[in-house]
């Protein structure tokens, strides 16, 4: 007899990095989860003493044998068969990546309807890839298949798709097509969106389904340095909204929105977003934005 009860609210399996000091990987998707009413199992793939934003840092990456152990733990508490969903975030080698797939398919064998949402980090406009050798080649062969939602950037898609974009229209398309290859996959959310067809003040977050693509523009806010665990945020509240309500729209709109909210409470210099202080803005965001569609 497992000792988990059946769980009346969503459980998500987060399976990230963690530091002591600062807001990136778990230490900001399981605060964000848990405000937006989520139970959140929290495995750390790294301890370090604060994020790399930082410079300097201590800790260590756990071994995928570490992952192993901690998720057989839970495996015998009878824990992972509640889960609803996995999230990922940044992996910091391809073996730590093979668990996380190997437990999203045991998941999904006893909840057939578990979601695992894959953000794929590998890189960005300006730094380049910035992950180790290998990752990138596993997140588009083997871990963008598996995922039934999935977050990249738009130079993180660009990779995935093997080509630059044109415009928000050449984004759909190649969505499309990348959702007609990988049958498991639902959703492609491509963020930081800024194709020439984009104003240079705004940003578009751009979500494709098989029936329906569409965008949500926000103001593009000039900060430096940017705030690290920009992603790990977004993704854990779009996941959290999509549990709740099953609407991609409208998960598009809570997560762009909380994300502009809290850059705009970032004060210059600040290298982490203001989650407890403006904690609101996980909940509910205070501006106004919009899910237009762009079939």
């Amino acid at each position: 007899m497992s000792d988990a009860s059946a769980p009346s609210t969503p459980v998500v399996l987060s399976i990230q990095s963690h530091v002591a000091y600062g807001h990136v990987g778990n230490s900001a998707a399981v605060f964000t989860l848990q405000r937006l009413g989520i139970e959140v199992v929290a495995v750390n793939t790294v301890q370090f003493s604060n994020h790399t934003g930082y410079g300097e840092f201590r800790g260590q990456v756990f071994a995928a044998s570490h992952i192993e152990d901690v998720l057989e733990g839970l495996r015998a508490r009878g824990v992972l068969e509640q889960c609803s969903a996995v999230l990922s975030g940044y992996q910091g080698d391809a073996g730590t990546g093979e668990a996380i797939l190997d437990v999203v398919a045991e998941i999904r064998r006893s909840q057939p309807a578990a979601l695992y949402l894959c953000d794929p980090v590998m890189g960005d406009v300006g730094r380049g890839m910035f992950v180790r050798p290998g990752i990138p080649e596993f997140m588009q062969r083997r871990a963008v298949p598996c995922a039934d939602i999935i977050t990249p950037n738009q130079f993180e898609f660009e990779y995935l798709i093997g080509r630059s974009l044109v415009d928000t229209g050449d984004a759909i398309a190649a969505a499309r097509d990348l959702l007609q290859r990988e049958q498991q996959l639902r959703h492609v959310v491509i963020t930081s969106l800024v194709t020439p067809d984009v104003a240079d003040s705004r940003l578009r977050t751009l979500a494709v389904s098989r029936d329906q693509a569409g965008y949500v523009e926000a103001p593009r806010i000039v900060l430096e340095p940017l705030p690290n665990g920009m992603g790990d945020t977004f993704s854990a509240v779009l996941l959290g909204d999509y549990l709740r309500h099953r609407d991609i729209g409208q998960a598009l709109v809570h997560a762009t929105g909380t994300l502009t909210e809290l850059l705009q409470h970032t004060r210059t210099g600040m290298r982490d977003l203001p989650l407890i202080a403006a904690q609101q803005q996980l909940v509910a965001p205070s501006g106004r934005y919009h899910f237009e569609l762009a079939d």
